[in-house]
């Protein structure tokens, strides 16, 4: 018995051209459907994110370039913070032959869970140079104490 996982197909091993055509086949479904390099399928997209925790507080940054504060919405329910917006499109000029698109427009929701409490009345979300910043305040009792230990 082999510990090793058990291939598809024996048929590689014989004809190592069926394995490269394989490959060349998921990369090209992988480009097409826009997996790759991380990049979403075409219209689809959400912003990158920072999340940074300090004693007394949590910090989501998001990256919404070319976008308008009241364009963007801010929630929490519960522990997850949710992120909404929508990217609007500029209006295309028919006299401009596009060689490459590589923005993209439309609208996003992006959910991510904290890792800690924070205290929803206690919220502020500002943004400047196509950065929303999201800082929030840990709950009491998520914070974090130091505990002297006494000897005795």
């Amino acid at each position: 018995m082999s510990l090793l996982p058990k291939k598809k197909s024996d048929r590689t091993d014989s004809y190592p051209v069926l394995s490269l055509r394989d490959e060349v086949n998921r990369l090209f479904d992988d480009f097409f459907s826009g997996n790759w390099l991380g990049v979403p399928a075409r219209g689809q997209w959400a912003p990158a994110l920072d999340v940074s925790e300090t004693d007394s507080q949590v910090i989501v940054k998001a990256e919404v370039p070319g976008m308008e504060a009241k364009d963007i919405d801010v929630s929490i329910t519960g522990d997850v913070l949710t992120i909404k917006g929508e990217k609007k499109e500029e209006t295309k000029k028919e006299e401009q032959n596009y060689h490459l698109m590589e923005r993209r427009y439309g609208s996003f929701q992006r959910g991510i869970s904290l890792p800690t409490s924070v205290d929803s009345s206690k919220v502020t979300a500002s943004y400047g140079n196509g950065v929303l910043t999201i800082t929030m305040e840990k709950k009491e009792h998520s914070k974090a104490r130091n505990i002297r230990v006494k000897v005795e």
